[in-house]
């Protein structure tokens, strides 16, 4: 999953091997004083977090992986 823009991950709601249904909520990217709320876009299980709570990043960096299952 990557950024969908760049901004500040305020709010992450998964850990490392955590299942994750598609919908549900993921992090909290907040750009530019507006929070955007990034849900999975599919079922699997998390296998990499790239980015944490506090971390500013750029449009397109790498915030976490899901490998579906």
């Amino acid at each position: 999953i990557q950024a969908p823009n760049p901004g500040l991950i305020t709010k992450s709601f998964v850990s490392e091997n955590d299942k994750m249904e598609k919908g549900e909520r993921l992090f909290i990217l907040e750009a530019m004083k507006m929070e955007n709320e990034i849900d999975s876009p599919m079922f699997g299980i998390v296998t990499n977090i790239a980015a944490t709570e506090g971390e500013a990043v750029n449009k397109g960096k790498l915030v976490l992986k899901i490998d579906g299952g």
